[in-house]
């Protein structure tokens, strides 16, 4: 959910449904009349439109459907499918984000022109940042399988088409343990920043999932939540530690969420993400909300977690990223433990200089 503005456009509400999304409600304030949807997205000319006809008690104006056979035409009946509607919310939210632009230039273009060339020209435009150019062939592969499945189209134009190779390196940066503490001394418990970190430190989940956990998730001191990630969704159980639960007993917590914006209001991922890198600027910590994920995977490997206990814990699958914190802490305590070995148990000194030279002669 977006942040309102402030202050609120009139007579505008929100309510969550039981699926977990929030929608916009207009309720006008003459008595007698029924209140109205807002349907299209927040911040969209098309919610402004339909927000003033909803005052006026006029009808919408009505969306113009595109024209067949174009890409607007093809995306439009991708989102009905069950391909689509599979798909998790923060995946089709981060899609959506792709198909505007390309609808806004290109979506009155016949779709059966689009081909591997146009596809490989669109990658190459995103090619300064490839966490882009990976997410806009994503959602175009998973645009043609399914026109090539339903057939709409003889050739999948994605099918050839390469990722850009990912940039070797470890990511985002890690949080230290010093860095933990000028942030804990910077926003001591009491203040909504100090919320936000320990809800990520002391639970270990992203961030998309942090600002959607809540008290109605604990019971008996245990959260239960499901996570996505990559459209798999995972039921997890978190104990609340004791050092969490001083910190959420403080507050300021939101209604439905522990982590919370300035009037208590919930935060979408992204708007949490810049203010949670604001405040740790401002504690001297110039980096983001995903290396505190990192130092907490940290933590519970150098304290003996296993593989399977750090899946369980972040959420993870397989074993290849449990692995890189248990080898780290690994080598820790391997070493710590051998480097004795090093020493020559046999001569535990060096003789001095011409030691050598007059013990020989005291033994003629």
């Amino acid at each position: 959910m977006q942040e309102m503005p402030r202050p609120r456009p009139p007579y505008l509400h929100h309510e969550k449904t039981r699926h977990g999304r929030y929608v916009w409600y207009v309720r006008p304030a003459s008595g007698n009349r029924p209140r109205v949807r807002i349907k299209a997205p927040y911040g969209t000319a098309e919610f402004q439109a339909e927000y003033q006809a909803a005052l006026s008690g006029s009808s919408p104006p009505a969306a113009k459907a595109p024209a067949i056979n174009t890409l607007a035409w093809l995306i439009a009946r991708y989102r009905e499918t069950g391909s689509w509607l599979q798909l998790s919310l923060p995946t089709r939210r981060q899609r959506e984000n792709i198909f505007k632009p390309i609808l806004s230039s290109s979506g009155h273009e016949p779709y059966r022109s689009i081909t591997e060339a146009t596809i490989v020209a669109g990658r190459e435009r995103r090619a300064s940042t490839p966490a882009q150019a990976r997410n806009f062939l994503d959602a175009m592969r998973g645009l043609f399988r399914w026109a090539k499945s339903a057939g709409h189209v003889a050739i999948d134009p994605t099918a050839g088409v390469k990722n850009p190779k990912r940039k070797k390196g470890p990511g985002f940066e890690k949080w230290t343990e010093d860095d933990a503490q000028g942030y804990e001394r910077r926003w001591p418990i009491g203040t909504k920043e100090r919320v936000w970190l320990d809800v990520l430190f002391y639970t270990g989940l992203r961030r998309g999932d942090a600002v959607r956990v809540g008290k109605q998730h604990v019971k008996n001191g245990i959260a239960t939540l499901r996570t996505e990630k990559s459209g798999e969704t995972v039921a997890v159980c978190l104990p609340i530690l004791p050092v969490l639960a001083r910190t959420l007993a403080v507050g300021p917590c939101g209604d439905l969420t522990f982590i919370c914006g300035e009037r208590g209001q919930p935060l979408t991922k992204e708007s949490f993400g810049n203010m949670f890198s604001d405040a740790a600027r401002a504690a001297g910590v110039k980096k983001s909300a995903h290396g505190v994920r990192k130092i907490a995977a940290t933590r519970a490997a150098d304290n003996g977690a296993t593989v399977a206990e750090l899946n369980a814990i972040f959420g993870w699958s397989g074993s290849s990223m449990a692995e890189l914190y248990t080898r780290e802490a690994d080598r820790k305590r391997l070493s710590t433990r051998s480097m004795h070995m090093l020493e020559n148990t046999e001569r535990t000194s060096m003789p001095a200089p011409g030691d050598e030279v007059r013990a020989g002669k005291l033994k003629e």
